[in-house]
């Protein structure tokens, strides 16, 4: 009879255990308040704290509301599934928290299904299983994402994007057990993820980047404006990486972040058919795990086909393993006499005791004008050879077509090509120029990078006196700077 006792009370417990609550799928919106009403055991309120004690599916057709300054705690292993629309809206200084009822058992999280509206802002996610978005109507604004576990509704990231452009700003992600933000290998979503703070995320599984997106398809992935730092006692912890490793379209724009302390700070992955700008960043001190062989590059990009083409302008690459490595059939440009004027600044990127500020490790020519090799110096084009790895250094790989140089104004911007007209050109012993803008000073460089001229008085024309060959003209403002190629006959 003992035995028989014991067997109905483990199904008792067990039917405990699984109990939810569905809303009725009637247009309502549910609160908190509404949800202890409703039903003993869903909400407990207690001490100013809320605390869910049963999972929660809310129907397509019904809202959950989280009001500003409320205290939630959820118990173990529940897990809250939303169809319908999930607002959690506090305010600058009255945030909604979100914990577990004990941290040392978290709760499993949150899974947005597809269709779902989803609305969060000013709100604290902690010790939970993070956000599972199925849906692509999602917003995460002005919140706080930390401690989240690696044992919850996701595998791979806090926030797991499966599809569209949801928008990701202005939070805070800290060493939550697995990535900040991630998508699918097999999936295409293009989440815009700007402004945010990004620490020492990938705790539990830190062989991953902080943020690990896979293919886009048509959309641009946005990853603006974002502090990504590492965590320096777990040296596998990677900054950016984008991969299209099993098909599909590639786009993204990475601009203006700052990409420190992880064990390299940008990967660029995949088959092809991929366009990726790198623009504006600062990427320093990737160098946690210390071995060349495993990674440390500032930049990194790599396909079996040169249709992956990564465009770099104006970044900042400083004291990584390597500076930029470009592998296999991957393609890069880091300046060319079109659309891309370089500007990119590098300095003391090496291993080894030798600086590699570029490898080429391809087959491929690569463009790579108008950029800063060594930093603080104008260097020679012996000097720049000395940092950069191409087919002088093994006649199997590409070349990388570095001339000319330019460290004289590296930081400021550039500007727009249609800014500065200069004429004729072909020239002889006069040129000619318009500008929309102010100048301070033009220069002009031979193809060896040399200063040749500096003119800091001039109208509209400047004399030459030059040999005959190809220079370049330099044009510089208080707010930014253009280089064009000039031919003297």
């Amino acid at each position: 009879m003992k035995k028989i006792t014991l067997f109905f009370t483990l199904l008792f417990s067990l039917s405990i255990f699984a109990q939810e609550f569905t809303t009725p799928d009637t247009g309502v919106n549910w609160t908190l308040e509404d949800l202890m009403e409703e039903s003993e055991g869903i909400v407990e309120f207690s001490d100013d704290i809320y605390t869910i004690k049963q999972e929660i599916m809310v129907s397509e057709m019904d809202t959950l509301t989280f009001n500003p300054g409320e205290n939630i705690q959820i118990d173990e292993d529940i897990l809250i599934t939303v169809s319908g629309t999930w607002l959690s809206i506090g305010e600058e200084e009255n945030l909604i928290k979100i914990n577990a009822t004990d941290s040392l058992t978290p709760y499993e999280g949150f899974r947005l299904q597809d269709d779902a509206l989803i609305h969060i802002d000013y709100t604290s996610l902690k010790n939970g299983g993070g956000l599972r978005v199925i849906t692509p109507n999602f917003t995460l604004t002005n919140s706080i994402l930390e401690y989240n576990t690696a044992e919850g509704v996701n595998s791979s990231g806090t926030v797991n994007i499966s599809n569209g452009s949801p928008l990701i700003e202005n939070n805070r992600f800290y060493k939550n057990d697995l990535s900040a933000v991630a998508s699918g290998a097999n999936v295409d979503a293009a989440p815009k993820i700007i402004n945010n703070y990004i620490e020492a995320n990938s705790q539990e599984v830190n062989n991953r980047p902080q943020i690990n997106l896979g293919s886009s398809g048509v959309e641009n992935i946005e990853i603006i404006g974002n502090e990504i730092i590492g965590d320096r006692d777990l040296t596998s912890i990677g900054g950016i990486s984008i991969a299209n490793l099993m098909g599909g379209q590639l786009n993204a724009i990475v601009e203006d972040n700052i990409i420190r302390d992880n064990r390299y700070g940008i990967n660029v992955q995949g088959a092809g058919n991929a366009y990726v700008e790198i623009i504006d960043n600062i990427i320093e001190d990737n160098d946690t795990e210390g071995n060349p062989a495993l990674g440390g590059s500032g930049v990194s990009m790599t396909s079996g086909s040169s249709s992956q083409v990564v465009v770099l302008t104006g970044n900042e690459i400083r004291r990584n393993l390597w500076g930029i490595t470009v592998i296999n059939e991957a393609t890069a440009n880091l300046g060319d006499d079109e659309d891309n004027p370089g500007n990119n600044i590098f300095s003391e990127n090496g291993n080894g005791g030798e600086i590699y500020a570029l490898y080429n490790n391809t087959p491929n020519t690569i463009m790579a004008k108008n950029n800063c090799w060594i930093e603080g110096e104008e260097s020679t084009l012996e000097e720049v050879a000395e940092v950069i790895f191409d087919q002088e250094d093994d006649d199997s790989l590409g070349e990388v077509i570095y001339d000319p140089i330019n460290c004289g104004v590296m930081g400021l911007p550039s500007f727009e090509k249609d800014a500065i007209t200069m004429f004729p050109n072909p020239a002889t012993n006069q040129l000619n120029f318009e500008s929309a803008v102010e100048l301070q000073q033009i220069s002009i460089f031979d193809v060896n990078g040399k200063k040749v001229r500096e003119i800091s008085n001039f109208a509209n024309s400047i004399d030459l006196n030059l040999e005959s060959g190809i220079y370049f003209v330099q044009f510089l403002g208080e707010n930014g700077q253009l280089t064009k190629k000039l031919i003297v006959k």
